[in-house]
Formats: C-alpha cells, structure tokens, sequence
C-alpha cells in the first residue's frame, strides 16, 4: 500500500505484530500447563500426606494416637532428642531424619522458658523407593511439559512466519542469472496480504517488473543496433571490394587500404559493444572452440600494424586448448591484446611473444633496447589508434568467467598480458 509520493507504508499490525501474539501466547500456553501441573502436584501431596495419617490411625485402632504431641520438659522428649535439647537449643523448626522426627521449639511459661511440639512422620513420608518413583514420575511430567511447550512454540512460530518461507521460496524459484520476461508475474503480492511481507513482495515484483522491462528494452535495442551499425559497414566494404578492382593509382591503393582497416576496426569494435550489451544467453556463451585458430586470426588481422616496424612475432604453443565461452568474446579480446601489444612496440624493439598453453594465454612485448636502431622507427602513419582498452578485455573476461590479468617486468623490460580460462 503505497503513501501519497509512491512509498510503501508497512502496516502498523503486521508481521512483528503476529510474532509477538504468537510468542504471548505460546508463554501463556506454556504457563499455564505449568501452573496447572505445580497445582495438581501440591493437591497430591496434601491428599497423600491426609491419607498415610488416616492409614496409621487406622492400623492403631482402637488405641489411636496423634502423631502430634507437645512437651513442657525437655526431659519427657523421646530418647533420641533429649541430648538435644538440653543444648538448649533457639526458636524454631528442626528435623530429624534419620528419627523421622519434625520438632519446632517454642516460647512457654515454664522453667525452661520452651516448649516442644513433636510430629512423628513415621509412616506419613514416602521411602526413598518411593521418592525414587516420584521424583521419576515427576521428570516425565517435566519433560512432556517442556516437549508440549518446544513443540507448541515451533507450531506458533511456524505459522506466524509462514508468509515470509513462501515469499523466500518464490525467490528462490527464480533463476536471477536468466531472468525471462514473465519472472516478476511469479511473485503476486496479493497473495502475502498487506502487511510487511505483501509490501516486500510488492517490491520484488516491481523490481523484477522494471528489469524485465529494461532487459525487453536492451533487447530490442541490441537487436536495432546491430541492423542499423552493421548495415552501413557492409555497404563501405562492398564499395571498398568495388575500389580495389579498378585502376587505382599508389596514393588511393594506399588510402582505400587505411579505410578498409578503419572499416575492420569499426565492425570489431561494433561487434565487441554488442556482446557486452547483451545481457540475455544467445546460447553463445555455451559453445566450445579452439584457441589457436582464433589468435591466428586475430594476429593476421592485426598484423598490418606492424608494417615498417621491422618488429618479429613468435607465436609458439604447447598446447591444443578447448576454451569453453563466446567464441567471438574470445576473438574480441585477443585481438584486442595483439592490437595493443602490436601498437605499443617501436619499430625495432621486440620480439613479440605469443603462448598457447593448456589454461592460458601470454601475450608478451620485449622492449630490449640493444635491438634500437637495427630497423627504421614505424611512421606516425602506421598507427591507426590505441585500441579499445583493456577495460573492456576485462569485462568480456568477467562476463565468460575467463581471468585477465597484465603483468610488468621492469628487470626484462616486458610486459604480459595474460588470458586463462
């Protein structure tokens, strides 16, 4: 439920509210079980403590004696407390266990200033067998109570957050990595009631709602873009191939040439943002291909770079890689490396190293300064740019899980640029 500026307002009984009902009673629940178990105990008790004192009145019929008696001497006590109590002992209850004697010393207008009140629990209290059984029955009754109260607090638990299990099962029903256009219909949160739970499914749905959105929008962009950039390219080489058969003197074979690497270079670099504007899977991304043939073709491509450089390239491999990805990525940022690695060496300087190993690729410029002056530096136009970036090396990388990383070694004057997989 939305406020006047669009926000979601979280109701002021809602999820927290039923928690805390659900924790009040399940207390209260508890609680009483409680009180009524500690009831019916001290009922028991007193009914068993009145029956043992009618059964021993019983047995002694028809000479029934009380086992409550007083005393004014402490001389008349029986055997086992008279030793006590000329100890003169203060105010107060004491027991006797092993006598089964209660006695509780209290103030009297005697000699003494005491008196004594003797209560003969013998035959009224339990054996220890029967505590035993007691204090068996007594630990059951605790542990039901305590599994009543563990499986009534999970049962009220259980229910009051049941809302946010379903929504939390609903999200993760959705594949995040491939989102479809219809995912945001998968959350209704009509279903979650307005409380926090129905607010924070309205927001995923929204959420989902505007990237499906945005992923149609990307989409049909990427599908126009591709038309309209790659359409006029086409028609630049076409025109280019018509150049190159006719009679063309030095100075045009020369400049038809520039445009047709400028026309190489801008159908590369259109073809890269498109992959990387491509958030949805064409099923590209699953394929399996070579490497060398790619880095031979990304290194022919380039190749013209290096005309006037005088600049050697080894491209050695040890061994025959099955990358799997997107097969133009790959190219892309090959190219991109040798593009790099090809404009940033003087004439000269080199040579360039290219490695093919099984998890990994080396691109490698050797600056070696003793190699100055063996070829005539390349001319200012021999250089059509500083490539794409590596920037974008490293996003097509991210984007196929390969790993880029570029390394200097100011010792060996070189730098490594190097792609795994």
């Amino acid at each position: 439920m939305p406020d006047c500026g669009g926000r979601p307002v979280v109701p002021r009984h809602g999820l927290r509210k039923r928690v805390e009902v659900a924790f009040a009673l399940c207390v209260v629940g508890l609680s009483l079980a409680w009180g009524f178990a500690f009831f019916g105990a001290i009922r028991l008790s007193e009914d068993r403590v009145v029956v043992n004192q009618l059964q021993r009145a019983s047995d002694s019929y028809p000479d029934i004696t009380t086992p409550l008696r007083g005393y004014d001497d402490a001389g008349s006590l029986p055997e086992p407390l008279r030793a006590w109590a000329l100890t003169d002992p203060d105010e107060g209850t004491y027991e006797f266990v092993a006598e089964e004697l209660h006695v509780a010393v209290i103030p009297a207008d005697n000699a003494q200033g005491r008196a004594f009140v003797v209560f003969d629990v013998a035959g009224i209290e339990a054996s220890s067998s029967e505590d035993w059984w007691w204090l068996l029955v007594i630990t059951a009754v605790v542990g039901a109570l305590g599994a009543l109260g563990f499986g009534l607090g999970v049962l009220v638990i259980r229910r009051a957050v049941a809302p946010v299990v379903q929504l939390a099962e609903t999200v993760a029903g959705i594949d995040l990595e491939h989102l479809s256009a219809g995912d945001h219909k998968l959350i209704e949160s009509s279903r979650f009631g307005g409380d926090e739970v129905g607010v924070l499914a309205g927001a995923i749905e929204t959420t989902l709602e505007r990237i499906s959105a945005f992923m149609a929008r990307e989409r049909d962009f990427t599908g126009a873009a591709s038309h309209e950039l790659r359409t006029p390219i086409t028609v630049i080489t076409g025109a280019l191939e018509l150049l190159e058969q006719s009679d063309l003197s030095g100075e045009d074979a020369r400049a038809v040439d520039r445009i047709r690497r400028a026309t190489l270079e801008m159908k590369s670099t259109i073809e890269m943002f498109l992959c990387i504007a491509r958030e949805a899977d064409d099923g590209s991304y699953g394929e399996h291909f070579l490497v060398a043939p790619l880095v031979a073709r990304a290194i022919e491509q380039q190749r013209y770079l290096l005309n006037g450089k005088c600049v050697e390239v080894d491209v050695e491999s040890v061994a025959a890689p099955v990358v799997h990805g997107h097969p133009q990525a790959f190219l892309i940022a090959v190219s991109n490396l040798v593009r790099n690695a090809f404009e940033q060496t003087p004439g000269g300087q080199g040579p360039i190293t290219v490695l093919i190993k099984e998890h990994e690729l080396r691109v490698t410029n050797r600056l070696n300064g003793d190699d100055t002056g063996r070829c005539p530096p390349a001319s200012a136009s021999s250089s059509n740019g500083t490539g794409l970036g590596l920037g974008i090396v490293q996003r097509l990388c991210e984007r196929n899980g390969w790993v880029f990383t570029l390394h200097e070694d100011e010792d060996e004057a070189s730098v490594t640029a190097c792609l795994s997989w």
